[in-house]
């Protein structure tokens, strides 16, 4: 036990839970596991994933992005507005255009927040309103409809890559994984990557290290927004019909997966895997809450509001009572080495 890292057993943590989660209401719902639960939860973890995976990276750097759902948003609108008009257009070609676009949206926040110095949490509510705006006058009133995309694009969220035991896992779902694994492990492994959880552990230490705290935090809102921008494209393939409300709300979802995941609010710790877990769980929760009739709309918020206060409470009484045990490890050790 001692040879595991706290970051894992954030995670076996999570597994539980997520068992736990799933027995109490495989007991609550009648006919609870079926085909369609796992279909509609993958299709939703795979836009909310991304948003999550783009969410740790900023929280890594002690910063949070609230304009992911408006980025989103946006994305979804221009990508549905580009294939209508061309639809003969690649489908790479018109995923790498919605990356283009919130790339350029995490751009400005990234300029405004790294090199400008303005707190993130400031700069981000007011572009998540610009940008939602921006997305108003855009739309000029219109809405993006299915019928006005190419069948492929319709066609893209039920397309099954493979099988298992009567599973079906469908693209969308297997692409996002595929990406939260890649992202995962650069940041384990990569050098360049290891740099968002030096900057966000100590930023003094990060800088005398030779770091670019500036490049970083640049680096991790322009990564969230091409994030948000391919869940903008996910999106506009799992819906069809956009409108200038489309993301909204995903900014409390995207941190609620990321915090319950054990990503640390203050920076420094946690990993994508963790928000892809916590991306699950907290899709799971809402999805199984609007078919439980003792719980109204209102109480279905709640309990997600209710998620992440608990899961930084307990991320926060976690991690004083491992570092209390690391110094008194320590100091065993060197009184035995004394010795």
């Amino acid at each position: 036990m001692d040879r595991i890292s706290p970051q894992t057993l954030r995670i076996l943590a999570l597994l539980v839970v997520l068992g736990l989660v799933v027995a109490f209401f495989a007991s609550q719902i009648d006919n609870y596991f079926n085909a369609r639960l796992f279909n509609r939860i993958s299709s939703s973890v795979a836009i909310m994933a991304l948003i999550a995976c783009g969410q740790t990276l900023v929280i890594l750097t002690r910063n949070i992005d609230l304009s992911v759902g408006s980025i989103v948003g946006f994305a979804a609108f221009a990508t549905g507005n580009m294939v209508a008009g061309w639809p003969e257009i690649s489908p790479l070609l018109l995923a790498g255009y919605a990356i283009l676009v919130g790339a350029c949206f995490g751009v400005v926040n990234g300029l405004l927040v790294a090199y400008a110095r303005v707190p993130a949490i400031i700069v981000t509510l007011a572009t998540m309103a610009i940008f939602r705006s921006l997305l108003v006058e855009y739309s000029g009133a219109r809405s993006i409809t299915s019928d006005t995309l190419p069948e492929w694009l319709v066609q893209f969220p039920n397309t099954v890559v493979f099988e298992v035991a009567g599973v079906q896992f469908r693209a969308a779902f297997v692409i996002a994984v595929l990406i939260v694994v890649a992202v995962h492990i650069a940041l384990m492994r990569l050098r360049p990557a290891r740099k968002f959880y030096a900057v966000g552990s100590n930023p003094e230490a990060a800088e005398m290290a030779g770091i670019n705290i500036k490049a970083t935090v640049f680096a991790a809102f322009v990564l969230s927004g091409a994030l948000a921008g391919l869940a903008g494209f996910m999106f506009l393939a799992r819906f069809g019909n956009i409108t200038v409300v489309a993301g909204l709300g995903f900014e409390l979802k995207s941190v609620a997966a990321a915090v319950v995941g054990g990503v640390n609010i203050f920076g420094g710790s946690g990993t994508v895997i963790g928000a892809l877990i916590g991306a699950i769980l907290v899709d799971l929760i809402e999805t199984s809450l609007v078919r439980w009739p003792f719980v109204t709309e209102f109480w279905r918020e709640a309990v997600l509001g209710a998620l992440i206060l608990m899961a930084v409470a307990v991320d926060a009484i976690l991690m004083r009572r491992l570092i209390a045990l690391r110094v008194r490890r320590e100091r065993e050790r060197k009184e035995a080495e004394a010795q």
